[in-house]
């Protein structure tokens, strides 16, 4: 069963009225955690791989770019793995730290604001696709992070959470765990099935034909189930 925090999204503003200069740290904290990290990047992989790297991080925002494709693209053109998972989470971490300290603030951004109130109304459907959230509430979210899949990024697990009732620190504790470990697993899978193309093209290539093959056969089949029970 859902929160009762959803059952109207004015109820998941904050209780006090946030002034002119809290609200513009709380909105420019992540961006500059994020700049605090990128820009000292710069003397050390050099400036045209800087470039790159800023440009997937930008790439990840944007739909429908995911974890799935931008880290082994990251890894692809030669960035080391251990970057690639801990730019990548961090930027899920950064996501969830912004919703967290505007939550309401997110609620009013055209477009996302939109998609957001659109996914807390359809949040009996879509809990209803995916018992195991509720069932293991902070492990629930965690999983959600760690799968990599459309909307599991740092905005659609908090919106998860606050449904399930978690405060915006618990939430945001759940992505950082699930974020690292999740691009952790995704970049050392990369590295490997890269380092194995390299080594063997057509031994390579075939076993991520495979690969893709299995994944898609599991999606296939859960789609199935899922439209079995309803």
């Amino acid at each position: 069963m859902l929160h009762p925090l959803i059952t109207s999204v004015l109820e998941l503003t904050p209780a006090r009225k946030i002034g002119i200069p809290e609200r513009l740290i709380r909105i420019a904290l992540p961006f500059v955690i994020g700049l605090l990290y990128y820009i000292p990047l710069l003397p050390i992989i050099g400036y045209d791989p800087w470039l790159i790297l800023g440009g997937l991080m930008v790439a990840y925002i944007i739909p429908p770019a995911g974890k799935e494709s931008v880290i082994p693209i990251g890894i692809a053109l030669g960035f080391p793995w251990w970057l690639m998972a801990c730019t990548i989470a961090l930027m899920d971490v950064l996501t969830g730290l912004f919703m967290a300290l505007n939550f309401d603030v997110a609620l009013k951004i055209p477009g996302l604001g939109r998609w957001m109130r659109k996914f807390i109304a359809n949040g009996e459907e879509f809990f209803g696709k995916r018992p195991w959230l509720e069932r293991f509430y902070l492990t629930g979210v965690i999983l959600f992070v760690m799968v990599p899949l459309q909307g599991s990024g740092g905005v659609g697990a908090t919106l998860v959470g606050r449904m399930m009732g978690m405060s915006p620190w618990r939430v945001l504790l759940a992505i950082t765990i699930g974020a690292f470990s999740g691009c952790t697993l995704i970049a050392l899978g990369s590295q490997a099935m890269w380092e194995l193309i390299l080594e063997n093209p057509l031994v390579g290539i075939t076993v991520l034909a495979i690969v893709i093959a299995g994944l898609g056969i599991l999606y296939l089949f859960y789609r199935i189930r899922l439209e079995k029970r309803h």
